[in-house]
């Protein structure tokens, strides 16, 4: 048990430091390379978030353990707009006006229902993954195309101040194999722990999925949120979920299934899912309504959001000591 919980919690760390070192990496490669910075922000950094997600899901997988994988999807997905909007919410009241952020929730809804058809009937196939990753190919043409007719979006400037200005491309290219040879191990580790902590406690994976590993990994990004809404990023914030929940919806339960069929947990379809859908629509319209405080997220709505968080935190907890 001692060996597993260290796992995790070594595993946790190493993956959020080496994402970082590979985000930071890859922009700055991309930056030196003349790359403008919405485009990195749509790509690389919206990639970066999702990468310790993506790893997991694909070690996840191939283990014999797809609950492990879709717990961690959808569990990052909620806790993304419950916890982390939430909570920042209601220390700073988050307002935007980026126009690419206002075109990319229409994609994240229309991402979420794609994913929830394709989960319903409880497996993945290869085609699956084709149509899930087929539209995040589409989205990220189409929010390419939208960036380069508007170079100056609110969000170019946020994203400029996350971006190393000052990293030769050699370091940058060393630190962005460096990251993505850690996320590697980190991953692997991190998915061993989880499977022998609820191989051990009697657990199923799909709990352990959507607690340990999808707060794990977003607890980090939750204390970067708050400092970004300190800084006056609002929308760097939002623009962080909205981009991590896309990849989340598309790449990260369609890199696997394009690689492997694999069936999934009945509760994962009736319980999980349906949470993760109602938020993200949740979030869209306390986004626009009111329309008096139409692209605010004020300090009541992001109780709204943490409440519906805690809410279904508590579901899963009495669910699991009723077992």
């Amino acid at each position: 048990m001692f060996l597993s919980l260290a796992a995790i919690i070594i595993g946790l760390a190493l993956l959020v430091w080496s994402a970082d070192r590979f985000v930071e990496g890859a922009s700055a490669t991309a930056r030196n390379m003349g790359v403008s910075t919405l485009i990195i922000g749509i790509t690389i950094i919206g990639f970066g978030t999702s990468a310790p997600e993506i790893m997991i899901s694909v070690f996840s997988v191939f283990d014999d353990t797809p609950d492990l994988a879709i717990g961690n999807a959808l569990g990052s997905n909620i806790a993304n707009i419950g916890l982390i909007l939430g909570v920042t919410a209601l220390f700073l009241p988050i307002a935007f006006t980026s126009k690419l952020l206002k075109r990319e929730f229409p994609i994240l809804l229309i991402a979420s229902a794609l994913m929830t058809g394709l989960l319903w009937d409880a497996q993945l196939t290869l085609m699956d993954g084709i149509l899930l990753l087929a539209l995040l190919a589409i989205s990220m043409v189409y929010l390419i195309h939208f960036s380069r007719s508007d170079m100056d979006d609110t969000l170019a400037d946020e994203l400029e101040q996350e971006i190393p200005r000052d990293m030769p491309t050699k370091s940058a290219l060393l630190w962005t194999l460096v990251g993505l040879l850690i996320l590697v191990g980190s991953s692997k580790l991190l998915v061993w722990g989880a499977v022998n902590i609820a191989t051990q406690l009697g657990v199923g994976e799909l709990i352990i999925g959507l607690t340990i590993v999808a707060l794990g990994t977003s607890l980090p990004e939750l204390a970067a949120a708050i400092a970004a809404a300190r800084k006056g990023e609002p929308e760097l914030v939002i623009g962080n979920v909205i981009g991590s929940n896309l990849f989340n919806s598309l790449a990260v339960i369609g890199i696997p299934a394009v690689m492997i069929d694999f069936q999934i947990s009945q509760e994962a379809i009736t319980r999980d899912l349906p949470v993760m859908l109602a938020l993200t629509a949740l979030l869209y319209l306390l986004s626009y309504l009111p329309k008096k405080s139409c692209c605010i997220l004020t300090r009541f709505k992001g109780l709204l959001l943490l409440g519906s968080f805690v809410a279904y935190q508590s579901l899963l907890y009495f669910q699991v000591i009723a077992v």
